[in-house]
């Protein structure tokens, strides 16, 4: 018996079908049924058993998923005392976020959490995007994430800012406000990189409203504005974003109906060490506050960066 198998199991009770725990857990199905079957054999016992499409808990199965659990939140446990003793008394948090979300983590929430709790060293964990955010919680290279919802069931949310998305649009343009999605048909807009979140973010929205915008390719440099001022194109971007991008005299409606996203602090289903709980609660008492840029580097709780 290992720890890889009891996280099997634990992840097929959850998910209730061996296809899907593979895939909460990003091994093939092949493997984790193996590794299944083998510790029934260790055992002596049936774990799981076929029900439908998908498997059911046997009675055995039940008590050994619930130690299972006790089991990996003691050795969860364990190594958060390690990390303690390794860094001298000196806990760490680390912290899984994606590029468009960082600011908002840095500027906002870290200064206050970092005000509360000193003796904490915060590491940032940069990913990607949503995904990226979901394997580091998954394969424990983070405590928490900061990203958009929806994730996967196997994980814990708790959302706390709506992040609406807007128009930008040149100083001299008449338009209704709140602007009616339809009227994005046809219009010029400068779409950021093919592939990039945002860019996925803003396919989604074509595709469900059934418009299709004439792309105006997005100017090199950090200027992401440019050509809305030269008035060649509109934008589409966070509001909360606006107020750090230079947008002064340009015209900004929201849209009908509102569009945005959610976002939230998700976490594995597991026992969370001290200093992510801490954390929790100082973005529960926050909620709706996170925007705006700041520092990078926070003493009275330190901040670092992983790519």
């Amino acid at each position: 018996m290992n720890l890889q198998q009891l996280r099997y199991v634990v992840a097929t009770a959850e998910h209730r079908t061996m296809t899907d725990a593979a895939r909460s857990l990003y091994v093939a199905q092949p493997a984790l049924s193996r590794a299944i079957r083998d510790l029934e054999r260790e055992l002596g016992i049936t774990l799981f058993a076929r029900s439908g499409r998908g498997i059911a808990v046997t009675p055995q199965g039940r008590a050994v998923v619930k130690l299972a659990k006790e089991a990996l939140d003691a050795i969860d446990r364990i190594e958060a005392l390690a990390a303690r003793s390794d860094g001298a008394g000196e806990t760490e948090l680390r912290i899984a976020a994606t590029p468009l979300l960082e600011p908002g983590l840095t500027g906002r929430l870290l200064p206050a959490y970092a005000a509360e709790h000193p003796g904490v060293r915060v590491r940032i964990v940069r990913c990607g995007d949503r995904d990226g955010v979901v394997s580091a919680l998954r394969g424990r290279r983070a405590e928490l994430g900061l990203t958009e919802l929806p994730v996967p069931a196997d994980l814990v949310s708790h959302p706390f800012e709506r992040q609406e998305i807007v128009l930008v649009a040149p100083r001299d343009a008449d338009l209704p406000d709140p602007l009616p999605v339809s009227r994005l048909h046809g219009m010029p807009l400068a779409l950021p990189a093919p592939g990039s979140p945002h860019r996925r973010d803003l396919e989604h929205l074509f595709a469900r409203y059934g418009v299709r915008p004439v792309e105006a390719a997005e100017p090199p440099g950090h200027d992401r504005l440019s050509v809305v001022r030269e008035g060649r194109a509109s934008l589409l971007w966070y509001r909360r974003l606006l107020d750090r991008s230079g947008c002064a005299g340009l015209v900004v409606r929201s849209l009908d109906p509102p569009v945005g996203k959610v976002v939230a602090v998700v976490h594995t289903r597991r026992r969370l060490p001290d200093a992510a709980r801490d954390f929790l609660a100082i973005a529960e008492a926050g909620s709706g506050r996170v925007p705006g840029g700041g520092p990078r580097e926070i003493r009275a709780g330190r901040l670092g960066f992983d790519a």
